[in-house]
């Protein structure tokens, strides 16, 4: 049994927490004296304590995140009750900004805030040799060229099952006030031969999807561009990689290499939050609009890049109007995907300075998402929050783009109005945001476009079909997930449309 342990409560199975590698890959000559175990936040209490019981720890090193840090202190009790001994330290970025008066905090031996990487050796040094540790430790920032690469502590169980996230970099540049970023300093580069290396010898190991963690890649074109040329010359056909982009800046170095890459094989995370200048002003959050929108096209236009933008909903300031708006543009721009955040007040940041002045009110339960503001009171901000998730569910789900589009249409509004008032009247009609079956989705879909607007139900039905077929062929039903109740119906009418036209 190794004497130090260190877990997480990933959100996913699939995901990997590449803290915890760090932590591990940099223990030095303790390192043989570690080893990891990841849980889920889904899994019960009794499983993860006995588990990790099941390894007899001498100390417990645990990430804390905005996702678990509930669930994680209930471990924490039931480990301690069991086994006052363990000694238990926590960390991550959840639990760096109060100075260790969370009451998880009260459980634990140790608590370090900042990047750990180096830190949490010493830590393990002096409990080892019984030197009790303070309870709250402010970890001095590392220098990044000390800090040892993660990459060979990946299993061939993560490489093969799971999310391997890397990065090039840390820091951001930007000081967007909702973000924790906002709070770094400059951003630090690994050296690149070494990481380059290291996602080679991943490469070789069989590892299929990359996720980039860097806040701004494109923040340096010869960095990124260096980046882009070592996987297209590995590409292959089960190659995935997601970068995070700035949505204004897209040097012709970048722009030469993004055709490169074929379809499937690169995504693009590309964060906008709002498209309204004065709430970007009053964030600290500036954009060039009229860059970011030739950004969008190039890629639209020049390239098989998958484009996930994010906007969020709440910032101080910003109305009803001002979302749509928003929203209405992003959608203008055609992004493969639109995520809806909505606001949440993370420990650290400076958003907390604009709480008098918009009212801005947040739930006091992780993950502190706005309740309402000056701008949106409260019924409207839980509208908003409901179409998000509706969003997710008809629309990123990709099930319906055409049926979608005559929804839509039905309502004539403009995109963010036409969808807003779907939800509205789907929450009325089903009480529900989530576990919809496809089934229930096409009903509500269908009552909803005939209530609207009668006359576009047959155009309604035969997007249905077109949304069912197979693109690669002459169109033909595909019974694999259309609903049993509308395919006879739907495969008569096709039918007759067929021996029409002939």
């Amino acid at each position: 049994m190794n004497e130090i342990l260190l877990s997480t409560l990933n959100a996913k199975y699939i995901h990997t927490s590449l803290g915890l590698r760090y932590l591990r890959a940099n223990l030095g000559e303790l390192r043989q004296r570690s080893s990891i175990l990841e849980f889920t936040i889904n899994q019960t209490t009794d499983d993860i304590v006995e588990a990790i019981l099941q390894a007899s720890p001498t100390i417990l090193g645990f990430g804390v995140y905005i996702w678990n840090i509930k669930e994680t202190e209930i471990v924490i009790k039931a480990l301690k009750a069991i086994r006052p001994d363990i000694k238990i330290v926590l960390g991550g970025p959840e639990l760096s900004h109060e100075n260790g008066q969370e009451s998880i905090c009260q459980i634990a031996d140790c608590t370090i805030s900042g990047e750990a990487d180096l830190s949490f050796k010493e830590v393990c040094i002096n409990l080892l040799d019984g030197t009790a540790p303070p309870p709250f430790l402010k970890s001095p920032l590392p220098n990044i060229k000390e800090i040892k690469l993660p990459y060979n502590e990946y299993t061939d169980e993560d490489l093969a099952n799971r999310l391997i996230y890397v990065e090039a970099s840390r820091g951001c540049p930007f000081k967007c006030e909702f973000c924790l970023s906002s709070i770094d300093v400059s951003v630090r580069g690994f050296d690149q031969k070494e990481f380059l290396d290291d996602m080679g010898t991943l490469l070789q190991r069989g590892c299929q999807k990359f996720k980039f963690v860097d806040r701004t890649f494109n923040l340096k074109a010869n960095k990124a561009s260096a980046i882009m040329d070592f996987f297209l010359e590995r590409m292959r056909e089960d190659l995935f990689l997601h970068f995070e982009m700035i949505p204004d800046r897209l040097p012709d170095a970048i722009k030469t290499r993004l055709p490169k890459f074929p379809k499937g094989s690169l995504q693009l995370e590309i964060g906008l939050q709002s498209l309204n200048p004065e709430v970007g002003e009053r964030i600290s959050r500036k954009m060039d609009l009229v860059a970011t929108r030739e950004n969008f096209r190039f890629l639209g236009e020049h390239t098989t890049v998958h484009t996930h933008s994010d906007l969020i909903f709440g910032l101080p300031g910003e109305s009803l109007q001002s979302i749509e708006d928003s929203f209405n543009q992003l959608w203008d721009m055609a992004p493969d995907e639109i995520q809806i955040g909505i606001l949440k007040s993370l420990k650290g940041t400076p958003l907390k300075r604009h709480t008098q002045e918009y009212q801005m009110v947040y739930s006091s339960e992780p993950p502190y998402e706005l309740l309402q503001n000056r701008d949106l009171d409260f019924q409207t901000f839980l509208q908003l929050k409901r179409f998000a998730r509706h969003f997710e569910i008809f629309i990123n789900g990709g099930r319906f783009p055409n049926a979608m589009g005559v929804l839509i249409e039905s309502s004539s509004q403009g995109p963010f109005l036409s969808l807003f008032h779907f939800s509205k009247w789907l929450w009325k009609e089903s009480q529900q945001t989530h576990a919809i079956s496809l089934n229930r989705q096409v009903d509500v879909m269908e009552k909803y476009v005939s209530e609207m607007n009668p006359e576009l139900k047959t155009k309604f039905e035969e997007c249905l079909i077109i949304d069912f077929s197979n693109p690669s062929s002459n169109p033909k039903l595909s019974k694999r997930g259309l609903p049993t109740r509308l395919h006879s119906r739907l495969a008569s009418r096709f039918k007759q449309d067929q021996l029409d036209h002939d």
